[in-house]
């Protein structure tokens, strides 16, 4: 079986049935993240099975630390889910910053932060998918958190924190993906 599709089986098994909202929404995060496969590359799966299981830790059954990135790296590290994966599960969307201000950043730490193309596609994957999984705007999104668990939510809080390095995740992805369009593009002019 492939990642992706145990990926898939693995979220659909744990969000589903539980959360039926959070299921459409992993879904459209991974619809994002398959049409981003050309410029992922060799990590065109990896990056496509962590936005399946990038929320499961919102399962009522991971439900450790009450912190989804942290319950649900902990429960696929503790599956055997490949390393890298746990560890965009566990930074995705830049949790380092919500896991500060819930005070649970020496939880965070067991989980390496990778940065790069990857770990900022699926940031891009996340924050342009609203949570019925149809793709938006990251502006569009953020003002829709805020306005879900308005103004003194420590959600509200973290998302008006992290609003620069989300937007500088997409606009990276953003430059990378008309990159590879523009190489792909030439290299069919070339062979015409």
């Amino acid at each position: 079986m492939s990642m992706t599709s145990w990926a898939y089986e693995t979220s659909a098994a744990k969000l589903a049935k539980a959360l039926p909202r959070r299921w459409a929404h992993v879904q459209g995060v991974a619809r994002q993240a398959r049409a981003l496969g050309a410029m992922a590359g060799s990590d065109a799966e990896l990056l496509e099975s962590a936005a399946i299981l990038h929320d499961i830790g919102y399962a009522p059954d991971l439900a450790d630390t009450g912190f989804h990135p942290i319950d649900g790296a902990t429960y696929l590290a503790k599956i055997g889910a490949p390393q890298r994966l746990v560890h965009l599960v566990a930074h995705h969307s830049f949790a380092i910053y919500e896991a500060q201000l819930r005070g649970l950043e020496d939880e965070l730490s067991d989980f390496e932060d990778e940065r790069g193309s990857v770990r900022d596609a699926l940031w891009y994957c996340d924050i342009t998918t609203s949570p019925d999984g149809d793709e938006v705007t990251a502006e569009h999104r953020i003002a829709e958190i805020k306005a879900r668990y308005g103004p003194e939510h420590l959600v509200t809080r973290f998302i008006t924190g992290a609003t620069p390095e989300l937007l500088g995740a997409v606009e990276r992805t953003r430059r990378r993906m008309v990159a590879v369009d523009a190489s792909i593009q030439g290299g069919q002019s070339q062979s015409v």
